[in-house]
């Protein structure tokens, strides 16, 4: 049977074992990840938390709804058995919220339903060995490496995190929909708790002026090494900072861990940027389910 579990009344480590041990194990949706993101969560727990769905929720005009939350990039259904079907849950799901927006995770298989949103990121396999994957690079990525040679680029992987966001802020918030002070917060919050857990790490970039032209976090889970959130100078592009961060990490990665996820982009320009280094695009989906009268449908547009 499929139940509805707030998150107080969440048995913590049946639910964080279910996600360590799930066929389709992600680092965001353990417990200690969630409750630094979210507003709010509960989760869809099937029996003795064979398998589990956290759904991130807000309010909005008294209506209760589902939300895809900042710095989460993957979510939905996790499951001992590589079998399990996501369609009991969702029947669930749309009993109890009129409107949901929710990632899934790239194991999770599109079943028959219209609420299905097609995504994509790309991956690089880091097993092949550093002198492949930098062969795949484009001639472009190579050029770029070249001029971050020359502008005598250095990296360094024990900076505050406060540093990314102040760069993030500077080049990229502008682009980014919604953003808000609270994400900040609870970004800052997360990238010091994965690097307290030995689960994340900080890579910035600075030029022969010792000036910070790019930056990027990391997390580790079991074999894949993933770009939570990026940033580089833009008024500093001549440089090849943004390629090079991406090569030394690439690097520094290739002996410890299976796949390199540059943390995904249905945007055109920026998967085939990603695809410049040789990378491969796998899909995955995004639900939206909307069942709000009619005269409320477009409260979340």
């Amino acid at each position: 049977m499929i139940k509805i579990v707030k998150r107080k009344d969440l048995n913590i480590d049946k639910y964080n074992t279910c996600i360590e041990n799930a066929v389709q194990s992600r680092i965001f949706a353990f417990s200690w990840y969630l409750d630094i993101v979210t507003d709010h969560w509960d989760v869809l727990v099937l029996d003795n938390y064979k398998a589990v769905m956290p759904i991130p929720w807000r309010k909005k005009y008294g209506i209760k709804y589902g939300y895809p939350p900042l710095w989460l990039l993957e979510l939905g259904l996790f499951s001992l058995d590589e079998n399990q079907k996501i369609a009991p849950f969702l029947d669930v799901l749309f009993k109890k919220y009129r409107f949901i927006e929710t990632r899934l995770n790239t194991s999770n298989c599109k079943e028959n339903s219209d609420y299905f949103l097609s995504k994509q990121f790309q991956y690089l396999s880091l097993t092949v060995g550093y002198d492949a994957v930098f062969k795949s690079y484009n001639r472009n990525r190579k050029r770029e490496l070249t001029k971050a040679v020359k502008s005598d680029l250095t990296e360094n992987w024990n900076d505050k995190p406060e540093k990314l966001i102040s760069l993030f802020k500077t080049n990229i918030a502008s682009r980014v929909k919604n953003i808000s002070e609270k994400d900040y917060i609870n970004l800052l919050e997360l990238m010091n708790c994965c690097l307290q857990k030995r689960v994340g790490e900080l890579l910035t970039i600075y030029d022969v002026d010792n000036k910070l032209v790019a930056a990027a976090f990391f997390l580790k889970h079991k074999n894949e090494v993933t770009q939570l959130v990026c940033a580089s100078d833009v008024k500093n592009r001549k440089n090849g900072a943004h390629t090079f961060f991406n090569d030394r990490a690439i690097y520094k990665y290739q002996s410890s861990f299976c796949i390199y996820n540059f943390g995904g982009s249905s945007m055109k320009s920026i998967a085939n940027y990603y695809k410049s280094f040789g990378a491969k695009t796998k899909q995955y989906y995004q639900l939206k389910y909307n069942n709000l009268p009619f005269i409320l449908q477009f409260f979340k547009k």
